[in-house]
């Protein structure tokens, strides 16, 4: 199983982000623009401040009425950003976003943010490796 340094490795490490100061629409715009479902939310020292994703744009803004040109990201994002390591495996990525019902995972190293993997990078991951042992299975009784 793949860990996330080889994830990011083959998807890139960029790491789409807002000021705490930004509306929504500005995320909204930023997500739109790096067609991703999140942007993470950098406070003002540039730490990871939260998180903001599609999913708490219906919910926290759309569903209640909210204005996304009038509200601040920092009232709707998610403050308790659960983060993973590159060295973390695929498979316990995927069971931290199933336990957590969440979909994207900062990944830090050393208080440094290194990129963002979404569920999507992870069953990607999982069909590459798949392929490659059905590959090499299919090599090995070719001969």
């Amino acid at each position: 199983m793949a860990l996330v340094r080889d994830i990011l490795a083959r998807k890139g490490q960029e790491v789409h982000s807002v000021g705490i100061d930004a509306m929504v629409l500005d995320a909204l715009q930023m997500m739109a623009d790096k067609d991703v479902g999140s942007v993470l939310v950098l406070g003002e020292n540039g730490g990871l401040a939260g998180i903001f994703t599609e999913r708490l744009y219906s919910r926290e803004v759309f569903l209640k009425g909210r204005a996304s040109p009038k509200t601040p990201v920092q009232d709707v994002m998610r403050r308790e950003v659960i983060c993973v390591g590159p060295e973390d495996s695929a498979e316990a990525c995927m069971a931290l976003m199933a336990d957590n019902r969440i979909r994207h995972l900062p990944v830090e190293s050393g208080g440094r943010l290194e990129g963002v993997i979404s569920i999507g990078d992870l069953m990607q991951s999982i069909i590459d490796d798949r392929e490659f042992d059905l590959d090499q299975m299919l090599s090995y009784i070719r001969g």
